[in-house]
């Protein structure tokens, strides 16, 4: 297999879940794309230092936290304005549209209580519920110990519980 035909592989498999793991850092769809890409570009480019020591989803997601951390320091981030809007299009399983809209509202208050967690809390959270990486792949892809991601995932669910219970 050429690099190549790896690289065209490895955007199939992991495309949707890099984009997403960006768009939780930049919350704008269209910038995530870009990083995405940039993401996909670095990991062609650095193909040839992967080992195979982590896995490859581990890999990919460890080049993508760093992008997307590099972009969010850099000037025309912080100088930028950023949209921050979610819209989720669910596919509901109940009959009645009534379920179905007050599902999408608490999904979307979740996802609205996330979002306004730092960046510390909303990374291990993503990575943790929505791309269900272990505690110890999450250690890898973001440089920390163990301990430090086990402690993040803990406030951030008691800040999510408590940004719930009080309806901020």
């Amino acid at each position: 297999m050429t690099q190549e035909e790896m690289m065209e592989q490895v955007m199939t498999d992991y495309g949707n879940e890099v984009l997403y793991l960006c768009y939780t850092y930049v919350k704008e769809w269209n910038l995530a794309e870009d990083l995405a890409q940039d993401v996909f570009l670095k990991a062609y480019e650095k193909a040839d230092t992967f080992k195979g020591e982590a896995k490859l989803k581990t890999w990919l997601y460890k080049i993508a936290a760093n992008h997307c951390r590099d972009y969010i320091k850099s000037a025309h981030y912080r100088y930028s304005m950023v949209t921050h809007k979610i819209q989720m299009y669910i596919k509901g399983t109940s009959s009645s549209v009534e379920e179905i809209a007050v599902y999408r509202e608490e999904k979307n208050k979740l996802y609205r209580h996330i979002f306004k967690l730092p960046l510390k809390y909303r990374e291990v959270i993503f990575l943790y519920y929505y791309e269900e990486l272990t505690l110890q792949e999450i250690s890898d892809t973001l440089n920390a110990n163990l301990s430090t991601i086990k402690s993040r995932l803990t406030k951030a669910r008691l800040l999510l519980k408590d940004a719930i219970k009080g309806g901020k």
